[in-house]
């Protein structure tokens, strides 16, 4: 089977002419001509990036859904390529019912009757990965059925190992592949991929992050119900909304957009710096709007993290670009290890400023963030900065997020929405609010901590007494004398904090 379907991935590529990103080695060029005489089915008449997304949706929905990740790689990608790989859109057909009802009562061994009060044939939403379903459960409960699509798994295994043979080639003899690492990109799918086949792992993204906003004005976020779920189905509650996309009915139906736009923007930052836990899937067809306002968040495959360092030093850079302090942003570029330690911060400083400056004061329908990502990838090439693997799901997510703002209001202004939002985040994190904080979690730490000081302190110094000379017996006690003041001294600083973070906490 492998066989066949690389003679098909080799039909696919010489049909829409993608050879030529092969053979454009000079060792191999002359092998053009010969191909362009022998393939009279061939079809170069369209651009290279045209091409290649057509040879995508050509080859199915794995492909598709490897030329969406690698659209968003514009640190990788020539402009042009990116641009028209991040049309591809995921309609895949659905897999038939009788094959649904069939998974499902394989995974609860019972009939689906018995496990349902209701259940609808027709799936209400189908994509590479799954489909969904709606249902009613035995105790009248509305809920969303999300299934494997069968066999899903070996396909995919099959196409990775052929995606990963593919990105070998053209490593090998495309003069730009080693600097667009394509096995490294086709590793990152994989991992993404891998992810999304287990649903147990998208159920526990959906239940933190409902967690993480529970009670939240801004966002509704659908209740898992675990009792049905497993590795191959996940049930969750049936959300209720407007895709966000329908602008019109929004407004019909009496939403203020204008909020709704602000409110997406505060999100987005809720997600990525309070919580470090954000969506990284967040297109239109992904969210709603419920009734009283509030977006409704759906597709749990792909969820982004971030450590406290990354939030940090993220957040110094968002407030520097904001503040238009291109100087400090350089400098955090240094701090953080993401530049080479020796960058001129001054050459940094001129070349992201040259990038950022000319867009601020604009309303959004003025900025492509796509765009200005780009210049910012091109500028860290040169010199020598490496994307961060754990920021590529958020620079997705942005530009997710600035798709969603130009649908709901093209005048939002991203920066002035955002820049109050991350300067009280900040001052709660590295402000008097961040050291009460840091108490607050630390106190019972010292508490346990202080009672053992003594007893290891002295059984450090009788170690080193016992391995001590008669000669320097004398010297070493003088030594004890002067770590027991110190540590008395130490105690009553401690005892001090913790008493302090304990009221404070109180």
């Amino acid at each position: 089977m492998r066989l066949f379907r690389l003679i098909n991935i080799i039909f696919v590529v010489l049909r829409f002419g993608l050879d030529e990103f092969l053979l454009a080695h000079m060792r191999v060029r002359w092998m053009l001509a010969p191909l362009n005489l022998l393939l009279f089915l061939r079809n170069t008449s369209k651009p290279r990036a045209v091409r290649l997304r057509l040879a995508l949706e050509n080859l199915g929905p794995i492909f598709v859904k490897f030329g969406q990740m690698l659209s968003t790689r514009r640190d990788l990608l020539p402009s042009d390529i990116a641009d028209e790989l991040a049309k591809l859109q995921d309609q895949v057909p659905p897999f038939p019912s009788a094959q649904a009802a069939a998974m499902l009562e394989a995974a609860y061994r019972r009939p689906l009757r018995e496990v349902f009060q209701s259940f609808e044939e027709a799936p209400v939403a189908s994509a590479s990965v799954a489909q969904v379903h709606f249902a009613v459960l035995p105790d009248g409960r509305a809920a969303a059925v999300k299934i494997l699509r069968p066999g899903i798994a070996p396909v995919i295994a099959r196409d990775i190992a052929l995606l990963n043979i593919c990105a070998d080639l053209i490593e090998r003899w495309w003069a730009d592949g080693r600097r667009l690492r394509p096995r490294e990109v086709v590793g990152e799918f994989e991992k993404i991929l891998r992810d999304e086949l287990d649903l147990m792992r998208e159920a526990a993204n959906c239940s933190q992050l409902k967690r993480n906003f529970a009670d939240s004005p801004l966002l509704m976020v659908p209740e898992v119900y675990w009792d049905f779920c497993s590795s191959e189905v996940m049930v969750m509650q049936r959300m209720y909304g407007t895709p966000v996309s329908q602008v019109s009915a929004l407004r019909e139906a009496g939403i203020d957009i204008a909020r709704l736009a602000a409110n997406g923007v505060e999100i987005f930052y809720t997600q990525v710096f309070r919580d470090g836990f954000f969506h990284a899937d967040m297109h239109p067809g992904n969210v709603q709007v419920a009734a009283d306002g509030r977006y409704i968040a759906l597709d749990f495959g792909i969820m982004g993290s971030l450590t406290d360092t990354d939030k940090h030093y993220l957040a110094q850079n968002f407030i520097a670009f904001f503040r238009r302090d291109y100087r400090r942003v350089a400098e955090v570029h240094i701090e953080s290890g993401w530049a080479p330690a020796e960058t001129r911060v001054d050459e940094l400083e001129s070349a992201i400023r040259a990038v950022c400056e000319p867009i601020f004061d604009k309303p959004l329908r003025e900025v492509s963030f796509g765009r200005v990502l780009l210049r910012l990838f091109q500028t860290s090439r040169r010199f020598g900065i490496e994307v961060q693997p754990q920021l590529v799901l958020l620079q997705k997510t942005l530009l997710n997020i600035e798709g969603l703002g130009l649908q709901l209001d093209p005048e939002l202004d991203l920066w002035k929405t955002a820049k109050p939002w991350l300067e009280r985040w900040m001052n709660e994190q590295v402000g008097w609010r961040g050291l009460l904080k840091t108490l607050r979690e630390e106190a019972p730490h010292y508490a346990t901590l202080l009672p053992q000081l003594p007893r290891l302190l002295h059984r450090h110094l009788s170690a080193i007494e016992a391995s001590r000379s008669d000669d320097t017996l004398r010297e070493m006690l003088e030594r004890q004398k002067r770590y027991n003041t110190w540590l008395m001294l130490f105690n009553l600083l401690l005892l001090g904090i913790v008493a302090w973070g304990i009221w404070v906490s109180t």
